[in-house]
């Protein structure tokens, strides 16, 4: 009787693990009000969503594309201002949405984002946290597909080693005050990334002000301001992107 009580039990109890983790994962950090204003199109982007969120520059055909991959549980809406500031520059930025808000559900989904715009003719793969990590594994799975990889806060693997696709070319943006993938994390990710890779510290920054919702567990109090440290950011993908295109990294 005992032997089939718990035989019983198990099947409930993997029932209520697995309710229990999609009710986890489908309950993402939510964007904040600045986040939700940048979804408006205007004369300089269009902003569409469906299963993707897609910011399309208006005055001139973009031939440069970031795909980016949103952190572990947050809402894609919360880097529509990221987004936004980028394509506003003229380049198509597209963030999908992930299953349960965990990228590492569907790495692979850059390959249809870029069947979906065959005009496209240089991509670029990014994320943030464990989205960086997913994309940084979608590019160990897919090295011919990207031209650039840019990681928020982020780091491969170890088994995701990058080191010898010499033709990628990397960004890695991290922030001095940040508790989660802080800095000691992120540079001793070094040996897995291209020589050449480019490190860029945000100081005063911290984890959450990566995006745009709220606090996050764990993380350090930031001595910037969300804004500040979003225009670092910004500047630093703008012009690697633009010495991509260039030729000049």
């Amino acid at each position: 009787m005992k032997k089939l009580r718990i035989l019983w039990l198990l099947p409930v109890i993997l029932v209520l693990f697995i309710g229990s983790f999609v009710i986890w994962g489908s309950t993402p950090a939510q964007p904040v009000p600045e986040a939700m204003n940048a979804l408006q199109s205007d004369q300089q982007v269009s902003v569409s969503e469906s299963s993707w969120l897609v910011f399309t520059p208006l005055l001139r055909e973009p031939d440069t594309g970031l795909i980016f991959y949103p952190g572990g549980r947050v809402d894609p809406r919360s880097y529509a201002p990221l987004a936004r500031s980028i394509s506003g520059k003229g380049y198509l930025v597209v963030i999908p949405s992930m299953p349960l808000n965990l990228a590492v559900f569907d790495p692979d989904v850059a390959l249809d984002v870029i069947r979906a715009y065959p005009d496209v003719k240089h991509w670029v793969v990014g994320g943030h946290s464990l989205g960086g990590a997913m994309a940084a594994h979608f590019i160990k799975q897919h090295p011919d597909k990207v031209e650039g990889l840019i990681l928020l806060a982020s780091y491969p693997a170890n088994s995701d080693n990058l080191r010898e696709i010499s033709s990628l070319k990397v960004l890695s943006i991290y922030a001095s005050q940040d508790g989660l993938a802080t800095p000691e994390k992120v540079l001793a990710s070094r040996p897995l990334l291209p020589a050449d890779t480019l490190w860029v510290e945000i100081a005063g920054g911290n984890h959450a002000q990566f995006g745009w919702y709220g606090d996050q567990n764990g993380d350090l109090p930031a001595q910037i301001s969300r804004e500040q440290q979003q225009e670092q950011v910004v500047s630093a993908i703008l012009e690697f992107l633009t010495r991509m295109k260039e030729g000049d990294l």
